[in-house]
């Protein structure tokens, strides 16, 4: 017998076209997995000699679990200051240079010890959770030294083993140059390269690599040194890309075949046609382009045009996109990059799965996958999208119990 069988459900599968609906549906787990997806008529049984449990869903839409895929969670301090410096005229890179911005936070973080970094991580992870998160990418970055970047990871690493999410942990040692190294920024790769690396992937501490590759981080020749270094020690590849100016990053990331390239707002068409032959996923992060007041718009009718699967995520990170609403992010998609919300939903759902290298494992309702999903009191999917500071989440189900 299946664990558990759900009837009475509108599911959005998010397999195939659109939403993937099955109006009158029922759902089966058992164990951590989905056991059975499809219309309540083609149940193969009585459904009391199905399952052990059978409950009524009440007519709600159920969809994957949601997946963040890029968030820097982990971080100590803030910088509202540095917000309040933008709206008296300070650009972004400005805000870098003068010595802001990231390093500010690398500061903090280095200062604040693991367990003051987890109940900070906490709170931000437990306000995503509450909207029917149920798989996070955490980044390091904030540490640009092997003990620090080492202390990030761990601490990601703890959340999901304290909260049951699904955590996927990415090294981004190539995220700035520390001040130490200020003037010599091929000197600091080198550690990241020959001594961080190596050791964060002999501890397990990472998923993946990710770089920032901008004007005011990390050249394309930095940037495919670090890649070339963690394919070699057999980890796929992210990168930052095209945010601020086009710097071919998201060809590079294609190059590269990365799992996916984020921001994207200054990518080229050649590099949206390059990204749909690597089957890289454009993440766009409308945070960070709404609290920057950005107006270059991410090419998102190239990416249409070439085949490339499009991501939603938070950010969330201090200094550009301290936010820790998922849904949000599925309005903004819509009212600022244009997304349908067909689009959005499959972005925080399969293509967000996808992102991460999880698309056998999560962000579909389909068998054999986890049996991570949510129940949302809405009468239509585009609610999702539609609301904007309103949480219709009823229950969310991970790894088949009911949290």
């Amino acid at each position: 017998m299946w664990d558990r069988l759900w009837l009475n459900a509108r599911l959005a599968t998010m397999e195939g076209d659109g939403y993937g609906a099955i109006p009158e549906g029922a759902i089966a787990t058992q164990g951590d997995r989905i056991a059975w997806v499809g219309r309540q008529a083609d149940l193969p049984g009585a459904p009391d000699r199905l399952a052990a449990a059978v409950e009524d869903a009440g007519g709600a839409w159920v969809t994957p679990g949601l997946i963040d895929c890029h968030t820097h969670l982990v971080h100590g301090g803030d910088r509202a200051r540095e917000f309040a410096m933008r709206l008296y005229g300070a650009s972004y890179e400005e805000i870098a240079r003068a010595g802001g911005g990231i390093v500010s936070t690398v500061t903090a973080t280095r200062a604040a010890a693991e367990e003051e970094l987890l109940e900070s991580a906490r709170r931000r992870l437990d306000a995503l959770t509450a909207e029917g998160v149920t798989t996070v990418e955490i980044k390091s970055g904030y540490g640009l030294d092997l003990a620090t970047e080492s202390k990030m990871l761990r601490v990601a690493g703890r959340l999901a083993r304290d909260t049951g999410i699904r955590v996927r942990r990415s090294f981004l040692g190539a995220h700035a140059v520390p001040a130490e190294d200020r003037d010599h920024p091929d000197r600091y790769l080198d550690r990241v390269v020959e001594e961080m690396l190596p050791a964060i992937v002999r501890d397990g501490l990472a998923d993946a690599v990710d770089a920032f590759g901008e004007t005011i981080a990390f050249s394309p020749a930095q940037v495919e040194r670090v890649f070339r270094a963690a394919q070699a020690l057999g980890l796929p590849v992210k990168l930052h890309a095209d945010q601020l100016s086009d710097q071919d990053g998201a060809a590079l990331a294609a190059r590269f075949k990365a799992l996916s390239a984020d921001h994207l707002e200054y990518t080229s068409e050649s590099g949206a046609q390059a990204m749909g032959r690597a089957g890289t996923v454009a993440v766009l992060l409308p945070g960070a382009y709404y609290f920057l007041r950005e107006t270059q718009l991410p090419p998102v009718a190239a990416f249409r045009r070439h085949g490339v699967p499009i991501a939603l995520a938070t950010d969330n990170n201090p200094g550009t996109s301290p936010a820790t609403s998922l849904l949000l992010m599925l309005n903004m998609g819509c009212t600022l990059f244009r997304l349908t919300p067909e689009e959005a939903l499959a972005g925080v759902t399969r293509n967000a799965a996808r992102a991460l290298g999880l698309a056998a494992e999560c962000g579909r309702l389909a068998p054999g996958l986890a049996a991570d999903f949510v129940f949302w009191d809405v009468a239509d999917p585009a609610e999702l999208s539609y609301r904007i500071a309103f949480n219709p989440c009823r229950t969310v189900i991970r790894a088949g119990q009911p949290v």
